[in-house]
C-alpha cells in the first residue's frame, strides 16, 4: 500500500548558523550550504509528487541579526535569483514570494516580481519561499485589508464576516494550508511561521541541522506524517465512517 503524500509541505530551515560554526566556518557558509539542502529538498518532493512546498527563508525578526550576516542573506538571495530560477523554471517549479516587500531594496523587488512572472506557467511544484515573512504580520495585514473591504461596502466587521473573508486576504490564499510542517535543528517552536495557516498541520521536529536535511529525512517525516491520523476536531470513528463509505463508493 503506497505512502500518503503531503499535498503541501511546510519547513523551518533551521540551523545553518550552528552546522557552520561546528566546522568553525563563519555563517555564510552555512546559509550556502542551506541552500544545496533546499536543492535537494525541492528535486525529491518534485520526485514524490508533493504539490507545494513552502520554506521559511528569512522572517521578520532576523532583521535583528548581525548586518554582516543580513547582508550575506540579501546577497545569497540575489544570487540565487540569478542562478536558481532558470533551473526551476526549466523542472516546472512556480515561484511565489511572500512577504512584507515594502523594507525591500527596488533591486530586490523587481527580482522577487520577475521570478514570479518567469515561472507563473508551471504547475508541477509550487515553492512558497516566505521572505521578511512573519506569521502576525500576515495575519495584521489580512485584518487590515479585510476591515477596509467590509467598510468600503459598508458592512460592520462581524466575527462570521471576519471568518469568512481572512483567509483570502493572507499572503498564502492562492494555496491550501500546509499538511505537514518540518523544523529542522532540534527546535520545537513555531517562531511565528504560517499562524494561521499551519492550526490543524502535522509537526515534525528534526535533530537534523537543515543543511545536513536529506531525501532520507524528507522520506522519515512524510512517514510519520502517513502514521498518523487527521481528525480536523472529529472523532476517529467518524473518521473511519467517511473512509469506509468513500471506499465504498470507488468500488
Amino acid at each position: 500500500m503506497p505512502v500518503p503524500i503531503p499535498r503541501h509541505i511546510a519547513i523551518v530551515m533551521d540551523g545553518n548558523g550552528r552546522w557552520a560554526r561546528r566546522r568553525l566556518l563563519p555563517r555564510a557558509a552555512g546559509h550556502r550550504q542551506g541552500m544545496e539542502a533546499l536543492r535537494r529538498c525541492i528535486r525529491a518532493c518534485l520526485a514524490r509528487g508533493v504539490e507545494a512546498l513552502t520554506v521559511f527563508a528569512f522572517s521578520s525578526e532576523n532583521w535583528r541579526r548581525p548586518a554582516d550576516e543580513v547582508n550575506s542573506l540579501m546577497e545569497l538571495l540575489a544570487k540565487a535569483l540569478t542562478r536558481e530560477v532558470p533551473e526551476l523554471e526549466a523542472a516546472g517549479v512556480r515561484i511565489y514570494f511572500v512577504g512584507d516587500r515594502q523594507s525591500l531594496t527596488d533591486h530586490v523587488r523587481q527580482g522577487l516580481a520577475q521570478a514570479e512572472a518567469d515561472t507563473a506557467h508551471n504547475s508541477k511544484l509550487v515553492l512558497n519561499v516566505c521572505f521578511n515573512y512573519g506569521g502576525r504580520w500576515d495575519i495584521a495585514q489580512a485584518a487590515a485589508q479585510v476591515a477596509a473591504r467590509l467598510a468600503e461596502r459598508g458592512e460592520p466587521v462581524t466575527e462570521a464576516a471576519f471568518s469568512e473573508a481572512l483567509p483570502g486576504a493572507l499572503a498564502l490564499a492562492h494555496m491550501s494550508d500546509p499538511d505537514l510542517l518540518i523544523r529542522t535543528g532540534g527546535e520545537q517552536r513555531l517562531s511565528n511561521f504560517l499562524l494561521w495557516q499551519c492550526a490543524y498541520s502535522e509537526l515534525f521536529f528534526s535533530e537534523r541541522l537543515w543543511p545536513d536535511f536529506d531525501e532520507t529525512a524528507l522520506d522519515q517525516a512524510i512517514a510519520a506524517y502517513a502514521a498518523r491520523e487527521r481528525r480536523f476536531g472529529r472523532t476517529g470513528e467518524q473518521i473511519k465512517l467517511v473512509q469506509t463509505a468513500a471506499q465504498t463508493i470507488a468500488i
